[in-house]
């Protein structure tokens, strides 16, 4: 698989990561890009033990621990602006769509740590129980049951909220 193709399958898993964790498009795009150039900047560091996509998802969450250190993310986070791009839908199924991203997202938010870890990583990126397990530095099995409870509360939220 050549790096484009890579980048193709891994790039919209480290999109929604950022995404969920900031809520901001623009940050969002700008770590992603900062994630893969440095994933290509170290890639001789890169050892083979896991699959690449859970090593990009190793230099994300280093990335995000920067992130949220810096002076940039405090500022941004006082004062955050959402801008929505348009796109082909009518602008009452992008407002329902929207909607119920945001709340899936909130529901997200509302995990304690580990289970919003986990969920990110599954549902977004798209890795495999074991590679979570290994980013995480728990077993696999530990990903599979955090996955599980956060899945069964965010069910239970959404069901209170619709049903």
């Amino acid at each position: 698989m050549g790096l484009e193709e890579l980048y193709r399958e891994i790039q919209p898993g480290i999109y929604a990561f950022f995404y969920l964790k900031t809520m901001d498009r623009e940050v969002a795009e700008d770590l992603t890009q900062e994630v893969f150039y440095q994933a290509v900047k170290g890639f001789q560091s890169y050892s083979g033990q896991s699959t690449i996509q859970t090593w990009v998802f190793a230099i994300a969450k280093n990335l995000w621990k920067k992130h949220i250190r810096s002076k940039r993310y405090k500022d941004r986070l006082q004062d955050r602006v959402r801008s929505e791009e348009g796109t082909m839908m009518s602008a009452e199924e992008q407002y329902i769509q929207k909607e119920q991203s945001d709340q899936l997202m909130q529901k997200i938010n509302q995990l304690d740590a580990h289970s919003k870890e986990v969920v990110t990583y599954r549902v977004y990126g798209e890795l495999s129980f074991r590679e979570i397990g290994l980013l995480m530095g728990k077993s696999e099995n530990y990903a599979r049951v955090t996955f599980h409870r956060a899945k069964l509360k965010l069910q239970r939220g959404w069901e209170g909220s619709h049903g």
